[in-house]
């Protein structure tokens, strides 16, 4: 999926919002624990309930691989049920180098090789460029670059700074700029610093960002919304265990937690997003 497609289903449902698939079986409401496969049966109950105010969807990968054969097949399915004119993106967090970056990628991208045709992967960019630079090679894909995230421990590396007091997250983004263009690479941004959002939007003023952290962790939507907003929108906020563990029937509950959250961006669209 082009930024021209993504944009235009932002626009459609006047929403920026994507849903982390992060199925735990253990938190898989009882309902569904009889089902043949339990995480699929939940997962396409929450997209059914969520698909028309979500534009993304993120499979968080570890929730799937932890389970082995039959966890990839619960991926494939659910894969294969989301809308196809909705965005997808692997929450992998690869970064390896040369050959092996290219496998990953192809796990992802290729769909001949493992099965999956997913928009995007999360990349760790620590590695640097020749990790990153095989997702690349992929037409009309996505690297979604781990930049400055909400995580506790971000501080450990991320805010680091070196003998020109630029700190490492800083260095991320700017270098990254020129391995490629914002029609093929995202970055992660949490959401949980304002002086943050603002200055990442400045380093990368075209660049989509990929932002979680808002709601539990603290960040607040309408800041992410008017300091982090760009001329094409420029955002997907993530949202997981908020809406698809909202209740016990994600028919209801998923559905009336996605609306609300849709309804606030709707308003910040209005407010902040010009074109």
């Amino acid at each position: 999926m082009n930024s021209t497609e993504l944009v235009k289903q932002i626009e459609n449902k006047r929403s920026f919002l994507c849903v982390g698939l992060d199925t735990d079986p253990k938190l898989i409401p009882s309902m569904f624990k009889k089902e043949v496969d339990p995480v699929f049966a939940f997962n396409k109950a929450v997209i059914d309930a969520t698909a028309d105010f979500a534009v993304a969807y993120k499979p968080n990968i570890a929730f799937y691989e932890a389970f082995g054969p039959k966890g990839w097949e619960s991926l494939q399915k659910t894969m294969d049920y989301i809308p196809k004119d909705i965005f997808t993106i692997a929450d992998a967090k690869r970064g390896d180098i040369g050959n092996t970056a290219f496998m990953y990628a192809q796990t992802f991208f290729d769909p001949s090789c493992a099965g999956f045709n997913f928009d995007s992967v999360t990349v760790a960019p620590y590695m640097g460029h020749d990790s990153v630079e095989p997702f690349l090679r992929f037409e009309d894909k996505w690297v979604i670059l781990l930049a400055l995230t909400s995580n506790s421990g971000s501080h450990d590396f991320q805010m680091t700074k070196s003998e020109d007091y630029i700190p490492m997250y800083e260095r991320v983004m700017r270098l990254a700029q020129t391995w490629g263009s914002p029609e093929e690479m995202m970055f992660v941004i949490g959401a949980t610093r304002t002086d943050f959002l603002q200055k990442a939007r400045e380093i990368a003023p075209d660049n989509f960002f990929l932002v979680p952290g808002v709601g539990a962790q603290g960040g607040s939507l309408e800041d992410v919304s008017k300091y982090a907003m760009n001329s094409r929108v420029g955002l997907l906020v993530n949202s997981s265990r908020g809406i698809i563990y909202a209740g016990d029937n994600p028919a209801v509950d998923a559905k009336r937690e996605a609306k609300k959250v849709q309804e606030e961006m709707a308003m910040y669209l209005d407010e902040y997003y010009i074109k």
